[in-house]
């Protein structure tokens, strides 16, 4: 091989190198936003915004279309799953075995919103998740306040920041250990429902509206902002997102 040969074979190779090391992503994340019943409109604008989120801060984003492709082989891709507004039970107990599996593997889950309105009925699911949505009363505007400022992308949300929102009541603890993030200021709006027999009196001083913990082998972030779509375009709202993504599917809170 001559000189001219050997020169363009170590520039074809440094380029496809660059090429590789282009095209690689942080990590990759499954979304998820199946309902089997409330149909949020926020919707649309999440997924826009998190395929947006990926594309900012280098990371792959598969939304999941096919009911029958959640298995192990499918999720072995993936270093994190995003619940987006889930509703309702949305997984058999095949698929629920499959979770269970990619979490324990060291991997991580994210749920937004209503994906604390989703399947009760599976203990170990609700464990992931920390606390089940019980009740809200109508959009209101309120204040939120950190819990935790050590956790990252919060910068947006200095302590009394206005924010219009479906301010979600919890019922209790599923498991202990839950790291409260942010909380929303009760004396700041009406928490008081009621839908039928069911009430909702507010959670008192310290009412959650973000956290996370280490569950199972693995990590879960959840928050429950994100009922109105132009939140999705909001500043604030995508660091806090994207740090929960970020943390949940490496365990790095830099």
């Amino acid at each position: 091989m001559n000189f001219r040969k050997i020169v363009v074979t170590a520039l074809a190779l440094q380029l496809s190198l660059c090429f590789t090391a282009v095209a690689q992503k942080q990590f990759k994340a499954l979304l998820v936003t199946t309902t089997k019943g409330w149909h949020h409109e926020s919707l649309h604008s999440g997924v826009l915004a998190i395929q947006q989120l990926g594309v900012r801060n280098s990371f792959d984003v598969s939304l999941f279309e096919n009911p029958n492709g959640f298995t192990d082989k499918y999720l072995e891709q993936f270093q994190v799953v995003i619940f987006l507004n889930t509703t309702g039970d949305i997984l058999d107990s095949a698929q629920q075995k499959v979770m269970e599996r990619f979490i324990r593997s060291g991997k991580g889950f994210v749920g937004i919103h209503s994906a604390s309105d989703t399947e009760y009925d599976w203990d170990w699911y609700t464990k992931l998740v920390g606390r089940m949505f019980h009740i809200h009363p109508v959009i209101q505007t309120a204040k939120l306040n950190i819990v935790d400022g050590t956790f990252p992308g919060l910068q947006g949300f200095a302590d009394g920041k206005l924010w219009t929102d479906e301010w979600y009541e919890f019922g209790p603890e599923k498991i202990a250990g839950l790291k409260y993030v942010l909380a929303v200021d009760e004396t700041s709006y009406d928490p008081k429902v009621q839908w039928g027999e069911k009430k909702g009196l507010g959670m008192g001083k310290l009412h959650p509206v973000a956290w996370y913990h280490n569950y199972d082998g693995g990590r879960s972030f959840y928050t429950a902002l994100g009922h109105i779509p132009a939140i999705f375009s909001d500043p604030a709202y995508l660091n806090h997102l994207y740090a929960g993504i970020y943390w949940a599917a490496t365990g790095k809170k830099n």
